[in-house]
């Protein structure tokens, strides 16, 4: 059988493009090699406690709504409040002015580099003004030219001329956000605890302009899995098919054709790639290319990522507590970053790779100790996601793919996922919520290794390509994130976190739309 369009990935950059090419009448086939769709946005039940597998809460950023609107998918959304604190202080992050807060909280802990913080918090001032213009408006994406022309001539010609001298400030500050602060301070701890729960060398422009986008951060009743629910009824509804438990074996780019596990192929006019873009070169058979120019660009592209990685991945403990919601939020907020010591995660040393189990437990004492925990209760944004007077909690860190692998290759993976879990319940039980080692009624958990297996992502990823990587295997640059989507294979594009970088939640649906409308217009010819 031949299809329009083939999309391979039903993460949300996936949904979004399929949703958009179904709703155009294209016969569209969408893969997915789990058994259900989301990829890193996803909910789930267990015991009555519903939590979230992926991210933790939907950052508009100017394309989430705008896309539902033009879909006419709705959900009810609440506020995402977010809350911050280093040891028995926390602050609520309510408004622009929280970055002043913010600038008191770390004078609080750290009272030598005053006025080093006073600096730190006007330049993170400035940067939130440049994300006010970036994302001041709707993507312009999403707009249609005719019924959408009154806000078209008001609103986005005046903000592209604003955007274009802001887009150029802003790439000025792309570079490892450690290492732009070090022009303010030589205080290693404060510049952990501004840093160290962003990834490694995320661009100065990403890390310091969260307090701007936490203010962006909504959840939907029901969990952030309602929206691959929605996505998913919406291209089903309008034709489309979403064959899940289909993972792509083959990929014949001068056939244009697919061969999926089990031996069936699938014919189409155009593919889009929305999963891990190692996957896509590694499953095409290069000798089986006779086009001389194809087979050199595809060597070429295998050799140049053979050596790159994915982004940090993250350790999840996911526990449910006797505990009721009362409890939790006169403390903090439903998303809630947390560290429970000002003196910093580098004091935790090495990564302790090559060492023996002891050295690892040594060192896991003092990394969670010292690290920052990202808390999401999501029974405190929606009262219904956990049984009366009981609350769950999805508790993450950042954490080392190799590592874990390396515990996993050496044996002692069941032996890491329980010590990891006893030290964060212990950390928190004796830091910000006293008493929850006692309420606990059940824990589970994943790591690195969890989220390849699921995502099939490269090294655990979360956020595509890792910012170490030189030169970053995806566009950076905001003006060229239209040319993101193109590969160097025929009729097959790419979407998702691994096309543009820094990536995430807004990028997914941005560039699953610019492929969507790219294949359009290539269908149209």
């Amino acid at each position: 059988m031949k299809y329009d369009v083939i999309v391979v990935g039903s993460g949300v950059a996936g949904l979004t493009a399929a949703a958009y090419l179904a709703k155009s009448g294209h016969s569209t086939l969408l893969c997915e090699k789990e058994a259900r769709c989301g990829g890193l946005v996803n909910s789930f039940e267990r015991n009555g406690f519903t939590f979230d597998g992926g991210i933790r809460a939907l950052e508009n950023a100017g394309a989430l709504f705008p896309m539902l609107k033009q879909l006419g998918l709705k959900l009810d959304f609440v506020k995402n409040k977010v809350s911050m604190g280093i040891e028995d202080r926390i602050i609520h992050i309510e408004s622009d002015n929280s970055a002043d807060e913010y600038g008191d909280l770390l004078t609080r802990f750290y009272p030598e580099s005053k006025d080093e913080i006073a600096a730190i918090i006007r330049d993170i001032r400035k940067i939130m003004r440049y994300m006010d213009v970036q994302y001041g408006i709707d993507n312009p994406l999403f707009l249609d030219m005719k019924a959408d022309r009154e806000y078209l001539m008001k609103e986005v010609l005046p903000w592209i001329f604003r955007y274009a001298k802001t887009v150029r400030k802003i790439m000025a500050i792309n570079q490892p956000v450690v290492d732009y602060l070090k022009k303010f301070t030589a205080n290693q701890a404060l510049l952990d605890i501004i840093t160290q729960h962003f990834f490694t060398e995320t661009p100065a422009f990403f890390a310091l302009s969260y307090i701007k986008l936490y203010l962006d951060y909504y959840y939907p009743k029901g969990g952030t899995g309602v929206l691959i629910e929605k996505l998913v009824d919406f291209i089903q509804g309008h034709g489309g098919e979403i064959s899940t438990g289909t993972e792509i074996k083959t990929i014949d780019p001068e056939k244009q054709m697919v061969t999926v596990i089990n031996g069936e192929s699938y014919g189409y006019r155009q593919l889009l790639w929305a999963a891990d873009l190692k996957q896509l070169y590694q499953i095409i058979n290069i000798d089986m290319v006779r086009n001389n120019k194809l087979k050199t660009g595809l060597k070429e592209k295998i050799d140049f990522l053979s050596d790159k990685t994915g982004n940090n991945s993250i350790f999840t403990l996911y526990l449910s507590a006797n505990l009721d919601n009362r409890y939790f939020e006169e403390i903090a907020a439903g998303h809630f970053f947390y560290t429970p010591s000002r003196e910093g995660q580098t004091l935790a040393g090495e990564i302790p790779l090559g060492c023996t189990w002891k050295q690892i437990q040594t060192w896991l004492d003092k990394f969670f100790a010292l690290t920052t925990y990202e808390i999401s209760i999501p029974s405190l944004r929606d009262i219904a996601m956990a049984p009366d007077g009981k609350t769950g909690l999805i508790i993450s860190v950042l954490f080392d793919y190799t590592l874990t692998k390396y515990i996993n290759d050496k044996g002692w993976y069941e032996q890491f996922k329980e010590y990891t879990e006893n030290l964060i319940i212990k950390t928190l039980d004796q830091s910000v919520y006293p008493g929850l080692a006692d309420a606990e009624i059940d824990r589970f958990s994943s790591s690195p290794l969890t989220l390849a297996q699921i995502t099939g992502n490269t090294d655990g990823a979360i956020t595509g390509w890792a910012f170490t990587n030189h030169p970053i295997p995806a566009e950076y640059r905001l003006p060229r994130i239209a040319t993101a989507v193109n590969t160097p294979l025929p009729n097959i594009y790419q979407a998702g976190q691994w096309t543009f970088s820094p990536s995430g939640f807004p990028v997914a649906i941005i560039t699953g739309k610019l492929a969507a409308d790219k294949i359009q217009r290539n269908l149209k010819k």
